[in-house]
């Protein structure tokens, strides 16, 4: 089963990539934000059918959590407009792979400090390998977009 969550995590991942190279074609020619509302448009419609069709009951209803759970939607709007201006200013592979950079560090912290009522996991050398190499991918991939020098 691990194997398969993880097939979905990279499958979600190619999605994101897709999603931010239309994202960024379409927010120039219509603007970031109308962009970013179709986006979140469609995506509430899809989701509303797919719990009226598919969600089993639920023991809590979204007014009886915790409010600052509800704080969890707001992140996916700002990722949303800085994608379609990112991708249209540096390409897809390096917004996506920044995009990784803050994920993967952003989760490290949360899994070593166990914030957001989430289980401790402890920072080790080999997750710092982990931020390092990725921090030099994006290097990598970044300096290979600069225009190279032409020789005479």
């Amino acid at each position: 089963m691990t194997i398969f969550m993880i097939g979905l995590a990279v499958l979600g991942g190619a999605l994101l990539s897709i999603q931010a190279a239309i994202n960024g074609q379409l927010g120039s020619k219509v603007g970031v934000f109308r962009c970013a509302f179709l986006t979140f448009a469609l995506g509430a419609v899809v989701t509303a059918l797919l719990i009226f069709f598919f969600e089993p009951a639920q023991p809590h209803t979204l007014l009886e959590v915790p409010k600052w759970q509800l704080l969890g939607a707001l992140c996916g709007v700002p990722y949303i407009v800085i994608m379609v201006l990112a991708v249209q200013r540096i390409g897809t592979a390096v917004a996506t792979v920044a995009v990784i950079f803050g994920q993967l560090t952003m989760s490290m912290l949360i899994d070593n400090f166990g914030w957001l009522g989430n289980a401790a996991i402890a920072f080790s050398p080999s997750r710092l390998g982990a931020i390092v190499c990725l921090a030099i991918a994006l290097f990598f991939i970044y300096s290979s977009n600069r225009p190279q020098k032409v020789r005479q």
